[in-house]
């Protein structure tokens, strides 16, 4: 089967991560990735080809679309995407399309979805299934009435399924979003997207990185970068009043976009026994091998940190309710200990670090955290229905 997957990140990277780890989840298939926001340095899978388009991001504050490209207008970028990705479906006349977010967010991006959902329903371009890949919590909207009678029209008109990487015993859609019985196509709950560490990671992660059997590792991050600042400063001067801080190793990850004078900041900061980098692509060992995470509440971050099974103290993004929420309800299950702005005080801040570790416990959630693996299943078993009843 092929497949394309269109995923546009325009402030983080989570969503980027989360289509990866479904990419890979469908290896016995060849998977055209399409990506639009700047690009993530890290390994694909055999199975997966990377079409680019031209960089698009938003501000921080979701109101501006912006060309990653000075040289190159947003009209000019704009139809430049519209003519690559129309070009590979009619190029590559894939057997299903999967659509990251669209049409519950991404609407700056209809402009090269739509004329594709429409070819497909037209016959314009071959036949091809589609699918909505959806995460578990909805942004707040403004008008919510129209915003959500768009998207039930949108879905029941060019989609044909909606899977959500959810498990709904922690968070259902309907939760933020009203219309859900409206929604005709088939809707499935897959469980949570997050890839596993590899058995033994904790110990040889150590090894490497020389940090003993008693000595404590924590490790700080803030997602793609754009947001987390204020967070992660706080963390590295909050060592100097930890009651351990002597005998503590800090890794910070400050994500791949933060701002260039802010990342010089955070180095300038750093002491003996501190590393600070942009990003690894091997974060989840680094989780595994740690006995704290000091983090933003992302959907990968969040869980990443379930799959490690490492305490940790998240800091909810506050613009929207999406990180809020899932922190609460992941603190409600003692799953991870949420944090507030009053918090980022150094001496705060190494009070709770100091409580969290004392606690010497790895909290074990009962949480589906397969959602890949069950996304794949669920698509070669959906298509294979569909090509004996048609």
């Amino acid at each position: 089967m092929k497949i394309v997957l269109y995923c546009q990140h325009v402030l983080g990277i989570g969503h980027f991560f989360r289509s990866l780890e479904i990419c890979k989840a469908l290896k016995i298939h060849e998977v055209i990735l399409v990506t639009g926001g700047p690009r993530v340095e890290t390994s694909l899978p055999v199975n997966v080809r990377e079409i680019h388009l031209p960089g698009l991001m938003m501000d921080s504050n979701f109101k501006r679309l912006f060309s990653t490209n000075r040289a190159k207008s947003i009209h000019r970028v704009k139809s430049d995407r519209q003519k690559i990705i129309y070009n590979v479906f009619e190029k590559e006349a894939p057997d299903l399309f999967i659509v990251e977010l669209y049409p519950f967010g991404r609407k700056s991006f209809r402009f090269e979805i739509d004329p594709i959902l429409k070819g497909i329903r037209k016959r314009e371009l071959p036949k091809c299934r589609v699918v909505c890949s959806l995460r578990d919590i909805l942004v707040e909207k403004e008008d919510v009435l129209k915003y959500e009678r768009r998207v039930v029209n949108s879905l029941n008109t060019y989609f044909d399924a909606l899977l959500i990487h959810a498990d709904p015993d922690l968070i259902k859609l309907d939760e933020t979003f009203s219309s859900i019985a409206d929604i005709s196509i088939p809707l499935t709950y897959t469980g949570f997207v997050t890839p596993k560490p590899t058995p033994g990671t904790r110990l040889m992660l150590r090894k490497k990185l020389g940090i003993g059997k008693d000595e404590l590792f924590v490790v700080a991050s803030a997602g793609g970068g754009n947001v987390g600042t204020p967070l992660l400063e706080t963390v590295i001067k909050a060592i100097e009043y930890m009651k351990m801080g002597q005998n503590l190793y800090l890794y910070v990850f400050a994500g791949p976009f933060m701002d260039k004078s802010d990342f010089e900041n955070l180095q300038k900061l750093a002491v003996k026994r501190m590393q600070i980098a942009r990003f690894t692509p091997d974060f989840l060992s680094y989780l595994a091998a740690a006995d704290l995470s000091v983090s933003m509440a992302g959907y990968n971050t969040c869980m990443n940190i379930l799959a490690a099974q490492v305490p940790s103290l998240i800091w909810p993004f506050s613009q929207n309710r999406e990180q809020r929420l899932r922190a609460e309800r992941l603190s409600r299950l003692k799953a991870m200990d949420v944090l507030d702005n009053k918090d980022l005080r150094p001496d705060r801040l190494a009070f709770l670090m100091d409580k969290v570790i004392a606690r010497d416990f790895r909290p074990r959630v009962r949480i589906d955290l397969n959602g890949a693996t069950n996304t794949a299943q669920w698509i070669e078993t959906w298509v294979e229905t569909y090509k004996r009843l048609s």
